[in-house]
């Protein structure tokens, strides 16, 4: 991919930071954003809202995965403290940006997402996407399933621990999910990170070729800077 077509990848387990290191990194360089992991939100939020069983009813989700209309469209700009600035995501022209943030979502979407025919699906939406101009995108299995020839692969990594505290800053600060201590977090982290590591399909693993960066003593702008000079270093490829 030259030019015209550039594509970022920045995968990492739960909590890493992706998506903030991403959304500020598309608006400095102008970059089409696409949070991967909000599309496997909003299908884990279709699995709640027709009261799937996931072992039983795995073909009628995927049946409705199949015929429902999934679209990201920018940043929102909400400035209410009770609000986070995701990328906006609707289904079935429904805004549920917010309310794919909740617990209940963050409970079952691993399990959703090591669904083989879901990931099938919407990997074939994020390959459609990511060939529509400069893109960065972030997610599990970007620089290994998605966008293996990616420009510039990062895998971003922090301590359980550490990405636990920032898990529960972010939900004291928008609060969400304010009932959770800092044990439960990090256990819940941990059983993601297992999970997504160990599932059957594009397992979260760093691409050969992925430039790993551990963020638990780096501020995010130094993340950011960081990644602004290895995009520098890589122009003359990119």
């Amino acid at each position: 991919m030259k030019n015209n077509n550039l594509v970022i990848a920045i995968d990492g387990p739960a909590g890493a930071g992706k998506s903030t290191i991403a959304r500020i990194i598309a608006e400095k360089l102008n970059l089409t954003y696409i949070d991967t992991g909000a599309m496997y939100r909003a299908i884990t939020w279709l699995a709640i809202q027709n009261s799937i069983d996931l072992k039983t009813q795995k073909d009628l989700l995927i049946n409705l995965a199949a015929e429902a209309k999934l679209e990201l469209e920018g940043i929102e700009k909400n400035t209410d403290k009770q609000s986070n600035s995701f990328q906006r995501v609707f289904l079935n022209d429904q805004e549920i940006t917010q309310e794919i943030r909740g617990s209940e979502i963050t409970l079952l979407v691993s399990a959703v997402s090591a669904i083989p025919e879901i990931r099938e699906q919407l990997v074939e939406m994020q390959k459609k996407m990511g060939l529509n101009g400069r893109v960065i995108m972030d997610g599990r299995d970007i620089g290994t399933v998605v966008f293996p020839e990616a420009d510039l692969k990062i895998f971003l990594v922090a301590s359980a621990e550490e990405r636990a505290k920032r898990r529960y800053q972010q939900q004291r600060k928008f609060g969400l999910n304010t009932q959770e201590n800092l044990e439960a977090i990090q256990k819940d982290l941990e059983r993601r990170d297992y999970l997504d590591a160990n599932r059957e399909v594009s397992p979260l693993r760093q691409a050969n070729d992925a430039i790993l960066i551990d963020t638990d003593n780096l501020s995010v702008p130094e993340v950011v800077q960081n990644i602004l000079n290895l995009i520098q270093i890589n122009s003359q490829k990119i």
